[in-house]
């Protein structure tokens, strides 16, 4: 996810890495080539609509893929991506996918806005922005451990005009404890783990000669 110009080199380095790396990891072929309860979780970015109960539970913007409507369906949908972009590889993806989740969860609760930046819509980084500015205001301090990410699979793949979405699910286990400005535990638990079930949609334009993927849209599970 100054000493103004210095410190504007060192983030542009620092972003070029971070696109470099979903460069190397992300769809390209291996062969060849706010109640209290709620302020430590990741805010829910859809209008009026209540978190779900899960720890680190992402922004939950209306997701733009579609359903998986069976195994047909998906394995059609991937064809006409990689008929597109004869660079994509689902395997490779889905491996860049988990670099890119443990990254991106990681980065939100240490409050890693510049980690984020490069790695998500300006709507979803918009959302995860506010989150962490109104627990910076609170001065709560966040504990944050990613333990393992059990299974990564996609669900869903969808081509709009030119742009492709693939949806992945993402099984994890985590350890997350927040604290207010005393030290006094508010969320979660610094000995139990916690699992986690999250649905993400990427995008990318297959027009474009950038060969990343952003994160448009999370959702956790029901």
């Amino acid at each position: 996810m100054n000493n103004q110009f210095l410190e504007v080199i060192i983030l542009a380095l620092l972003a070029g890495f971070i696109a470099f790396r979903l460069y190397s990891v992300l769809g390209r072929r291996t062969g060849h080539e706010r109640s209290r309860d709620d302020q430590l979780r990741m805010p829910d970015a859809r209008p009026k609509t209540a978190a779900k109960d899960n720890v680190v539970a992402l922004p939950e913007r209306s997701s733009t893929g579609t359903a998986a409507a069976g195994s047909t369906a998906l394995s059609r949908a991937l064809l006409d991506i990689k008929l597109l972009d004869r660079n994509f590889d689902t395997e490779h993806f889905l491996s860049g996918a988990r670099a890119a989740y443990e990254m991106i969860v990681t980065a939100f609760a240490r409050g890693e806005r510049d980690v984020l930046h490069p790695l998500l819509s300006n709507d979803v980084y918009q959302t995860f922005d506010q989150a962490i500015s109104n627990r910076e205001a609170k001065k709560e301090r966040v504990e944050f451990t990613f333990l393992s990410l059990t299974s990564a699979r996609i669900t869903a793949a969808e081509l709009k005009a030119q742009a492709a979405e693939i949806t992945v699910a993402f099984n994890s286990q985590v350890m997350l404890a927040g604290y207010d400005p005393n030290g006094t535990l508010i969320e979660g638990d610094a000995k139990t783990p916690h699992d986690i079930v999250e649905y993400w949609t990427f995008m990318r334009d297959t027009r474009s000669g950038n060969p990343n993927w952003t994160l448009i849209s999370t959702a956790a599970q029901s």
